[in-house]
């Protein structure tokens, strides 16, 4: 019996040539399902290098039709650093899939570049953001000598090499699902939302590799992403790269007082919120507990007063006026750096840019604007910026010395995204500097000490 591979709709359909029964051991994969409508079996695709490994060992013939590509003759100029060689020959060994973690600024997408040049197949990159998508292009661009299509941003258009933003790859996947022997999924951590699992489920791509400064999830979401795309097989922290490859930094913490005001209103709502926790048995020990609650709070009155008892809580701490007395004093011992401020919501971002005339950059802010500022930033023009969010992970930021952490949501993927954006190496040698405003006696202070 002869056996036949074929990719459809984000499956892999095996057929015989005789319609006969799968032969054992291959009758026992958990993955392959009987197809009872049109005959044969099939396997979700990403579990294609793992059927064609299965039938190899059993020594079945077999004619795979699930590919539809070539190779490609790719190069790359770029001179890898002793570590990303390492982090390229480390996938390799892994039978070309796994994570890959470094710090913002330690160069994965050239890891991810010279990757793509080892294998030599077409290559499918999905990234989180529009910047991302523009930054991908133009890189892949300059550095490949072939035609780089784009999914997302306005066009869709495919070529053997497309760069794709996560939203079009979940619209697209089970339909060139056959069409890319590698996937990289840059930002890879997104991969773990319920949805955007489905486009590695969908791609049969046999190589994947994934790219990430901060990979583990609170949900608990990265085990499934390992089931997808594959472990960790490589990690290095800033720590490892900082005073070399990275710039040398410092930390700051520096914790302050709320008014009394703002102490006596914080203490009633915190006390509505850790009241009910008693009383309902959710310990807000896991990503999953704040989630129980928002689901409670849409038909249990108090679960409702309580969650919004801790989001009066959150913003009392995170705008208190301690902070930005302490920002106004860091912009005057800072006059001749440059400085980025984070912090929780967009609201305040826009208090601060009226109170210090500072560019603002929130979600609300088109991608232009955008460019302008950030362009503004790198020429010298602006040397301040305020923002929420949008410059923790996927945009090119320019060279900046000083971060100072306003408020955030305490969670170590957000603080080392913040910090990776001060340490490109400076051309001086100078360190550069974070930091981090703590309200002292409150849960924001708790939540930064488990983060050391």
């Amino acid at each position: 019996m002869a056996l036949t591979l074929r990719f459809e709709s984000g499956t892999v359909r095996v057929v015989s040539d005789d319609d006969s029964d799968l032969p054992e051991p291959l009758a026992e994969l958990d993955y392959l399902e009987t197809d009872e409508r049109s005959g044969g079996y099939r396997a979700p695709a990403f579990r294609y290098a793992d059927l064609r490994r299965a039938l190899d060992d059993a020594g079945w013939d077999y004619c795979d039709q699930v590919l539809d590509t070539e190779p490609l003759d790719l190069s790359t100029q770029y001179q890898l650093r002793e570590y990303q060689q390492d982090a390229v020959d480390a996938w390799r060994g892994a039978d070309s899939r796994g994570v890959i973690q470094l710090p913002t600024g330690a160069g994965k997408t050239v890891v991810a570049i010279a990757a793509m040049a080892a294998l030599g197949v077409p290559t499918l990159v999905v990234v989180p953001t529009i910047d991302l998508l523009n930054q991908w292009r133009r890189e892949l661009e300059v550095e490949f000598d072939v035609p780089i299509g784009q999914f997302g941003g306005g066009e869709q258009r495919q070529e053997r090499i497309t760069v794709s933003t996560y939203d079009s790859a979940y619209l697209k996947a089970d339909d060139i699902g056959g069409q890319f022997g590698l996937v990289v999924f840059d930002e890879v951590h997104h991969l773990g939302s319920e949805g955007y699992q489905e486009i590695a489920r969908l791609l049969a791509a046999p190589a994947r590799l994934g790219l990430t400064a901060t990979f583990e999830r609170p949900d608990g979401a990265h085990d499934r992403i390992e089931e997808l795309v594959g472990p960790k097989i490589y990690e290095l922290g800033v720590d490892d790269l900082a005073g070399e490859h990275l710039a040398a930094y410092d930390i700051r913490r520096i914790e302050l007082s709320l008014t009394s005001e703002e102490r006596e209103r914080y203490e009633e709502a915190q006390g509505t919120f850790v009241d009910y926790l008693k009383r309902s048995g959710i310990s807000m020990q896991r990503g999953s507990d704040y989630q129980e609650l928002v689901k409670r709070s849409g038909r249990d009155p108090e679960a409702r007063e309580a969650l919004l008892a801790k989001q009066r809580a959150r913003r009392i701490v995170r705008e208190a006026d301690e902070k930005v007395v302490e920002l106004a004093d860091i912009f005057d011992r800072h006059r001749e750096d440059r400085i980025i401020v984070f912090t929780a919501s967009t609201e305040l971002v826009y208090r601060l840019s009226e109170r210090f005339l500072l560019p603002a950059m929130t979600n609300e802010t088109g991608a232009a604007e955008r460019r302008e500022i950030l362009e503004r930033f790198r020429s010298g023009e602006y040397s301040r910026v305020v923002t929420a969010n949008v410059l923790d992970e996927g945009v090119d930021v320019p060279d900046a010395n000083v971060a100072v952490l306003l408020a955030g949501s305490g969670s170590e993927r957000e603080f080392t995204q913040r910090l990776g954006r001060v340490l490109r190496p400076k051309s001086d040698g100078s360190r550069a500097l974070l930091y981090e405003l703590v309200s002292a006696e409150t849960a924001e202070e708790r939540v930064a000490d488990r983060r050391r």
